[in-house]
């Protein structure tokens, strides 16, 4: 059987935002509508920077003084429907086409408002446009893990490329599969035919109306999903993800931040602690759960580099990891 994805989309450059979304960015509003731009971070003293995906570089022609940073802070935490002031001095929003803004007033920024914004392009990229440096026959063995419905466990630092990956993997699932995406916010785009796609809710200003990532995942298991997909693994819905991935539902995956395969064991171990899992209670279910741990490196200037990794149960109940190949 040869592998190819499943929905073919053309190749194109990501696209800029709306005008009038890119409107609501005021003075960041050149910046924040090229297309090539992933981030963008205001610095307490009024300095922009952006990443085109290279790491952030200084814009050299943009500076903001304190009012507009401000202004600019609660104009987007507005447009996003939450309010910024003295009282709420941190605050998380996403905005329309997916992008996630967070600002930080003093006194708990020092020095003036910061703010850092993520752009989400909507750009669907192939498993062969990902800049990745593969170890032989390492592709193919991960494209026949998706086609055997292997549980996928996706690690990496931030950055590195494992949201990216994942959604490219994930494209090559049978047309057949139904699968339920569920994030904090919305980031993976797959080129799949049947994509079910939920997002957290953050509480209004009287603290009411969250809806929080494990309750996501609890209702998700009603809604007959071929693959579970959990975009961040992040706190206590780690609890829940084991436990559907457990009972039956394969072919799923989740990300999680790592800064090395070696390193995953005591994150999961953390996160596990949160939602009342013991170690060895981690242990034991996670070896069961995923079936592949691939952790995403990528060095300044240099293509990814992957490596894969299988759980196992240490002699002392512990959560432990080896390396495949």
């Amino acid at each position: 059987m040869t592998l190819q994805a499943v929905w073919d989309f053309p190749i194109t450059t990501p696209p800029a935002l709306p005008h009038d979304v890119a409107s609501v960015f005021g003075p960041l509003h050149t910046v924040a509508s090229d297309p090539t731009v992933t981030d963008v971070f205001v610095l307490a003293d009024g300095r922009v920077h952006a990443d085109r995906g290279h790491g952030a570089v200084m814009v050299t022609d943009l500076r903001l003084s304190p009012t507009q940073s401000v202004d600019l802070a609660r104009s987007l935490i507005e447009y996003g429907g939450r309010h910024l002031d003295e009282a709420s001095p941190l605050v998380d929003v996403r905005l329309a086409d997916g992008i996630r803004v967070h600002a930080a007033l003093p006194p708990v920024a020092l020095g003036g408002a910061v703010l850092s914004i993520r752009f989400s392009r909507h750009h669907r990229r192939q498993l062969d446009q990902l800049d990745i440096a593969w170890a032989e026959g390492q592709r193919d063995s991960l494209l026949n893990a998706v086609d055997s419905r292997q549980t996928l466990l996706i690690t990496g630092a931030t950055g590195s490329g494992k949201t990216t990956l994942l959604a490219a993997l994930l494209s090559f699932a049978s047309p057949r599969d139904r699968l339920v995406v569920i994030e904090d916010v919305s980031e993976l785009r797959i080129d799949h035919p049947h994509v079910v796609q939920m997002e957290c809710r953050q509480a209004n200003l009287e603290g009411a109306g969250e809806i929080s990532l494990d309750r996501l995942v609890r209702e998700s298991l009603r809604m007959r999903p071929s693959r579970l997909v959990v975009g961040e693994c992040r706190g206590a819905e780690v609890r829940d993800l084991l436990a559907a991935l457990t009972t039956g539902h394969r072919g799923g995956a989740s990300t999680l931040h790592a800064q090395s395969l070696e390193d995953v064991p005591a994150r999961l171990d953390s996160l596990a602690a949160l939602a009342g899992l013991s170690t060895e209670q981690l242990a034991r279910q996670a070896c069961v759960a995923f079936d592949l741990v691939i952790h995403v490196h990528h060095p300044p200037g240099s293509a990814r580099e992957v490596t894969v990794g299988r759980f196992v149960e240490t002699s002392t109940g512990h959560l432990g990891v080896v390396r495949e190949g």
